[in-house]
């Protein structure tokens, strides 16, 4: 090989390469790799170990203690950072490896960039099988990293040291695209990682990824540009290709001028502040009174940087008005042409700066303004009520706890949540004070994601107050990463809801007909009968103490505020433990207005899954295809 070369081995190349990439995006440059996680086995601790040893100056590491959890903290880095930025993860082979499978979906689901660097079985095979080897009688190369290809968005395996050029730029090409990013792996295999070769300089030099903002075609710009022209109810739809793009105050903008009121879907909370006189709060199955009722009548819809998940359309109910058309503003492709929309392919914030100059002078009458302005005031009437106890002294809905944080909070502080109950109060009910406020998973909503995402979140935004709000189900699923939490002190502050169960999933079985079945937290009642008798006696307030965070038990609304108070003043991990009002209550907010699809049992013999069926059949002749 012809220039000047460096001998090491691949492990150590590949940590001194991804210690020199950088994104650069309207001329603000960041290192693309941050960081890595790290837990070692025998399949990487003599490689990608050693080598991040050798180089601990110039890539820092993060001990973890699940690998699943650690692909959830740099998923919530990487969000934070807006994408251009993430964190490494690195595992031996064999369950460290499958654990990453989980995190790695929920990464491609919301498009958001990490790098998964898994152990491998050996590439040489000097004894066959090894520990932790899957035998596949067809196939000898294959091992169990091949069930993270249907997750990643780019998927290598290195058996022999020059590989790793080729794969290691595209693996970087891949992260930095908006359109393609999402979980990629690299899998390393354990001899290959330890095997020393002559690498090129070159491959070592910095190099910059330029984070695209593609334009608008023009014909597609000036279909769209009519299409709002011809619009008398508009809506727009934001996602969170919005908070992606940085296109926030483009947005607020376009809906300052035109009039056009703006719904958003879990992603896309927060883009515009909960003050701004456009936003008409969170759309679809979880959205408020005022938003699903302009979706129910809208003429066009302009989604931005939405996916428009079943969630969002309510299964397909939702846009509801005959003849009502869509123009989406997406930068992929795929997702531009759902709904049989006309499409605008380009950045969100590109395209919302240039779709505003083709519909200069556009502005919505004003009795529209009147009206979705009208139903806002009086939904937010409705989040008071939800939000106020009218004792202090009583324990806590979940609404109220929501309320008790909405008082304490500015726009400085970060709310972490991805499943149970909470989402679906969160986005009817929370207020966000700054566009990055709002931080809810739902592309994959994965249970146990709050508590290592906030840790990720508070790497990315050192000194802000960052909330990881879990109910007890979600809290069992995954509470380890306390643990780095204490060891870094990383000062989150955790606020664990318990009510005895899967309360959310609790909900949606008794609205189906399954009457509650196994979700909740219940011993064997006296009679016998299982998930009948009293609530399971954990304390789960002693758990996280044990794991090392300073805990405060909150029985009443007022010492609610008060715990609430204290571990916002924290300067290490803190928990808030509260029981909230009943096993059986979620929270007090009115139910959902918007339908969502989840088949109901066709026969059967109790009356309550007959009466849900029953239902079911009803809400379905109102689902229909957009063409």
């Amino acid at each position: 090989m012809s220039g000047a070369t460096v001998r090491l081995t691949t492990a150590q190349a590949l940590v001194r390469f991804l210690a020199r990439q950088y994104t650069e995006r309207d001329g603000a440059r960041r290192r693309l790799i941050a960081a890595t996680w790290g837990i070692f086995g025998h399949g990487n601790v003599a490689g990608v170990g050693q080598a991040l040893l050798q180089y601990a100056d110039d890539m820092p590491f993060h001990q973890g203690r699940n690998e699943q959890a650690m692909v959830h903290a740099a998923v919530g880095y990487a969000r934070q950072s807006g994408r251009l930025s993430t964190h490494a993860v690195t595992t031996s082979i064999g369950p460290g490896a499958t654990n990453l499978v989980t995190g790695a979906a929920l990464a491609t689901i919301n498009h958001l960039p990490v790098l998964l660097l898994p152990g491998d079985v050996f590439a040489t095979r000097p004894a066959d099988p090894v520990l932790q080897q899957l035998e596949v009688p067809y196939a000898g190369e294959v091992s169990v990293n091949d069930c993270l290809r249907p997750v990643s968005k780019y998927f290598d395996r290195i058996t022999r040291p020059e590989q790793l050029i080729p794969a290691a730029l595209a693996a970087m090409r891949v992260l930095a695209d908006p359109v393609d990013t999402g979980a990629v792996t690299l899998a390393l295999p354990q001899d290959v990682q330890a095997e020393a070769y002559d690498w090129p300089e070159e491959f070592f030099a910095e190099r910059t990824w330029t984070v695209r903002r593609p334009a608008p075609d023009p014909a597609e710009l000036a279909s769209a540009a009519q299409a709002l022209r011809a619009a008398r109810r508009p809506l727009v739809v934001a996602g969170g290709g919005v908070r992606h793009s940085a296109a926030q105050e483009a947005l607020a903008e376009f809906a300052t001028a035109t009039g056009i009121p703006v719904a958003t879907t879990q992603a896309g909370k927060g883009v515009l502040p909960h003050g701004h006189p456009r936003d008409v709060g969170g759309i679809g199955h979880t959205g408020t009174d005022s938003a699903d009722e302009l979706a129910r009548t809208a003429d066009l819809v302009l989604g931005i940087g939405t996916r428009h998940t079943d969630f969002t359309t309510a299964s397909g109910t939702l846009f509801a008005r005959p003849g009502v058309r869509f123009v989406n503003l997406n930068i992929a492709p795929f997702d531009a042409h759902k709904l049989a929309a006309l499409p605008l392919v380009a950045d969100a914030r590109t395209g919302i700066e240039s779709l505003g100059a083709a519909v200069a002078g556009l502005r919505v009458e004003p009795a529209y303004v009147t009206e979705y302005t009208g139903g806002k005031e009086r939904w937010e009437h409705r989040v008071d009520a939800c939000f106020t106890a009218d004792d202090d002294l009583v324990r806590p809905t979940q609404a109220q706890v929501l309320g008790a944080l909405d008082r304490l909070v500015t726009g400085d502080d970060i709310l972490v949540n991805a499943a149970g109950s909470l989402p679906g109060d969160l986005h009817r009910l929370w207020r966000p004070r700054s566009r990055d406020q709002y931080h809810v998973e739902y592309g994959y909503s994965c249970m146990g994601y709050e508590i290592p995402a906030s840790i990720g979140v508070a790497l990315a935004a050192p000194g802000r107050p960052v909330w990881a709000l879990v109910g007890d189900g979600t809290y069992l699923m995954m509470p380890t990463e306390l643990v780095t939490a204490v060891q870094e002190n990383i000062p989150i502050k955790v606020v664990i809801l318990q009510n005895h169960g899967y309360a959310s999933i609790g909900g949606l079985s008794r609205a189906v007909g399954a009457e509650g079945f196994a979700t909740q937290y219940r011993l064997t009642a006296d009679d016998g009968r299982p998930y009948a008798g009293a609530p399971v006696p954990v304390d789960l307030a002693a758990n996280a103490a044990s794991l090392g965070m300073r805990t405060h038990r909150a029985k009443t609304v007022r010492e609610l505020r008060e715990a609430l108070a204290a571990a916002r003043a924290a300067t290490r991990p803190t928990c808030v433990y509260v029981e909230t009002e009943t096993a059986d209550t979620v929270s007090g907010p009115p139910p959902a207005r918007a339908w969502w699809d989840v088949p109901v049992a066709e026969t059967a013999d109790r009356s309550a899954a007959v009466k849900a069926r029953e239902e079911y059949d009803r809400h379905v002749t109102a689902r229909r295809r957009h063409l």
